[in-house]
């Protein structure tokens, strides 16, 4: 399914953003919901179908590296070919968000 075009809604968007921030950096559920503001049911299924269409790959935390009896986190990266096409499409509706706002025209 990695070919397939990803929909982008708005809080596809979100989370795209938020994992371009820094995309080499690894990061988890919580965070991204912290950071989107996010529910659960609407991430968590964001992260999946970017998962399945090769943009992002994923891991569980090692059962003995969390600390204080919390529960092993999934971390999310960004692949290559996630951070090109995440790129390019959103720079793409930004250009197109823009010219359709009506830019000032001479």
């Amino acid at each position: 399914m990695a070919d397939a075009v990803v929909r982008l809604t708005t809080p596809t968007k979100l989370v795209l953003r938020e994992l371009l921030a820094n995309p080499e950096q690894e990061t988890y559920g919580r965070a991204l919901m912290d950071a989107t503001g996010l529910v659960p049911g609407t991430l968590y299924v964001i992260l999946k179908r970017l998962e399945a269409h090769g943009w992002l790959t994923s891991r569980w935390e090692d059962a003995g590296a969390h600390a204080h009896g919390r529960p092993p986190r999934h971390y999310y990266r960004m692949t290559a070919v996630g951070v090109e096409r995440a790129r390019e499409v959103l720079d793409r509706m930004q250009l197109r968000d823009f010219r359709g706002r009506g830019a000032s025209r001479p």
